[in-house]
């Protein structure tokens, strides 16, 4: 049977793209396509911008979506997004949460939603983009004395900083260097701020025209730099990623499994630590 989809956000840029990926999934159905009340798409075919009829209407109603899905792909804001969390938990319905710029109290509530449900939260759905936390943990843990920096941009609508890629990017270095990042990070440079403190995770943040998203960590050594980077192109990677984790939590419901997992959990890189 294939996995059935709602997809929130459905009039955004994720939105779009992850509505584009699934009506090509061959073992996905697009079951709902959400977006806010008001928006000037509500009642449309989901999949007019692509000239393909979906049969499938965009509607505010959270819970009659719920009604007809396995699964919720959820790329919007925060508040938003916990909200279909709890319609999610309460139907039974798994999630796959690409939200990002959650507080410490909005991570509580996903991880209250995984005691019921089977959910994927992660900041960056992109293969490349989790392969590369991967690595950076690994050389954070071999470049000692090594300076990191990370450096991030994206288009001129984004509304957190920095990214939630980039903040993942510096719990993997944190990881590596075995300490809190929250003790360690350093956000921000103005006036005279003196030499550069040792062990300090520092981030730039860039902002400006189309740009999908570009990530890189630097580690500054004596004589010697190495760099690690991705530069996302197109969104969909992210969407081909945020898929994989919707089949991944359908065989968790399916199991009746629940818990709140990461990319590392389905493309098997937790296990291979």
């Amino acid at each position: 049977m294939p996995v059935r989809l709602a997809i929130a956000g459905a009039s955004g840029r994720m939105g779009q793209a992850l509505i584009e990926a699934a009506i090509d999934a061959p073992d996905l159905v697009l079951a709902a396509a959400l977006d806010v009340p008001g928006s000037p798409i509500l009642g449309r075919d989901a999949g007019e911008r692509f000239g393909r009829a979906t049969g499938v209407r965009v509607a505010a109603d959270v819970d009659a979506a719920l009604s007809a899905a396995d699964v919720l792909i959820d790329f919007t804001r925060p508040a938003g997004t916990l909200a279909h969390v709890a319609a999610c938990a309460a139907a039974g319905v798994a999630a796959v949460i690409g939200t990002t710029g959650f507080d410490d109290a909005g991570k509580a509530q996903l991880g209250a939603a995984g005691e019921r449900i089977a959910l994927v939260v992660a900041p960056n759905m992109s293969i490349g983009v989790n392969v590369l936390l991967e690595l950076v943990r690994v050389a954070a843990q071999s470049l000692e004395g090594f300076d990191a920096e990370i450096l991030e941009m994206h288009h001129r609508h984004k509304v957190d900083a920095p990214s939630g890629t980039a903040l993942a990017l510096g719990e993997a270095v944190a990881a590596g260097h075995r300490v809190p990042l929250a003790a360690h990070a350093l956000y921000a440079r103005e006036g005279v701020t003196g030499e550069r403190k040792p062990g300090t995770i520092g981030f730039a943040t860039l902002r400006g025209g189309d740009v999908v998203g570009e990530h890189t960590v630097v580690f500054a050594g004596s004589g010697e730099r190495v760099e690690l980077a991705h530069k996302a192109t197109s969104r969909q990677n992210f969407a081909s990623g945020a898929l994989k984790a919707a089949r991944f939590v359908a065989a968790r419901r399916a199991a009746g499994g629940r818990g709140v997992f990461d990319m590392r959990d389905v493309l098997g890189l937790s296990a291979a630590r």
